[in-house]
């Protein structure tokens, strides 16, 4: 047997390989970080063969609720992630796999990779309506990159959306990539009546460096970027700081910051109700948002999800609390879940990058049906 993660995203320690049975691995830390919880890995063995393998030391991880009712994300051919049905027992998750060939693929959640990634922003400047810019580097160097949507005309909306600030929350980019299709397509009237009335900036990947090296929520020096909004800078946080300067050039009325949660397993909203500013308008246009986004899909709920922050008390490093206080604008935090949606189950793929796709076409709507109230 061989446990690989030389390749990336890849993340695991191996603790012991000696017994099939008996495989024990470890998540590593994100670097110079104290979180731990993205997995991504490739077991080489026999075929046909029972195997068990352990997660140890979990109950240390970023989110050990996280681990309760989850099911491992696994594939032989990169393409098709289906679950395994795991056990936690507060500290060890534990699977058992009979892998139907040689070589098999384990992961957090189905990985969206730094290629998959180049392929979507240059199959979107390929569009007429579309522009592809490189807004800077990041501290390993990869680029942060922005695909503007129409061009600016007088009275034209902006809206904003960026996702992955954490890096291991990857349904974030499958959820942009079904966005991004539906933008890029001319046949769509939803699409086209957006593009009318609004110019959409859009940030696939908020957190590259951290995506590669298969990190959960830091960047490659372990500043966790969703705590960098209100002083970001070149050192720690060039990834915040150059998407922050850029929206302060063009305004913003309306973002959406894209995220996977851990341990909730719904599709859900998160407002900016804490903010200084928020208002009965600001109010008014969450409800909008949340009742046009229920009318589009059920796969969105409202009735789970965080804690509303109390008047004036919320955290302004947050990057929706930071834009919806600057800009005074409709500002949310979209969150999927790693496990699945519990109102619509699947046993087979639980949440899944098909339904992050989807539910990316489905917010467009909502966001149409909202964009002349902002």
């Amino acid at each position: 047997m061989k446990i690989f993660s030389n390749f990336d995203s890849g993340s695991i320690d191996v603790v012991s390989l000696a017994d099939r049975n008996n495989i024990q691995l470890k998540i590593p830390n994100d670097n110079q970080s104290e979180f731990y919880q993205w997995f991504h890995f490739r077991l080489e063995t026999e075929a046909e063969q029972s195997h068990t393998i352990s997660l140890l030391d979990l109950k240390g991880s970023a989110y050990p609720d996280g681990w309760k009712g989850y099911d491992v994300v696994a594939s032989y051919d990169r393409e098709e992630w289906f679950r395994i049905p795991a056990e936690f027992d507060g500290d060890t998750l534990s699977f058992t796999v009979i892998p139907e060939h040689g070589s098999i693929y384990f992961a957090y959640f189905a990985p969206y990779t730094y290629d998959r990634h180049l392929d979507l922003l240059h199959m979107a400047q390929s569009a007429h309506h579309c522009q592809l810019e490189t807004l800077g580097s990041t501290l390993d160097n990869n680029d942060m990159s922005l695909l503007t949507f129409g061009e600016m005309e007088e009275g034209k909306k902006r809206i904003w959306l960026i996702a992955r600030q954490h890096p291991g929350e990857s349904m974030a980019e499958w959820f942009m990539e079904g966005l991004i299709q539906r933008l890029l397509d001319e046949d769509d009237a939803t699409a086209r009546a957006l593009l009318e009335k609004a110019v959409l900036y859009v940030v696939p990947n908020m957190n590259p460096d951290g995506s590669i090296r298969g990190h959960l929520r830091c960047n490659a020096i372990g500043v966790n970027l969703n705590r960098e909004w209100q002083t970001p800078s070149m050192e720690r946080s060039p990834e915040v700081f150059l998407v922050r300067e850029r929206m302060l050039e063009t305004g913003v009325d309306m973002f959406l910051d894209i995220h996977g949660d851990e341990a909730i397993p719904y599709n859900f909203a998160a407002g900016s109700e804490g903010i200084p500013s928020y208002d009965e308008r600001l109010q008014s246009l969450e409800l909008a948002f949340k009742n046009a986004l229920a009318l589009v899909t059920p796969e969105f709920q409202d009735d789970h999800g965080y804690d509303k922050d109390e008047p004036g008390k919320a955290n302004l490093t947050v990057g929706s609390n930071w834009v919806g206080e600057q800009f005074k604008c409709l500002s949310y935090t979209i969150e999927m879940p790693f496990k699945d949606n519990n109102d619509y189950p699947d046993p087979l793929y639980g949440w899944s990058p098909e339904r992050s796709v989807k539910f990316g076409h489905d917010m467009l709507a909502a966001t149409l049906a909202v964009t002349d109230k902002i």
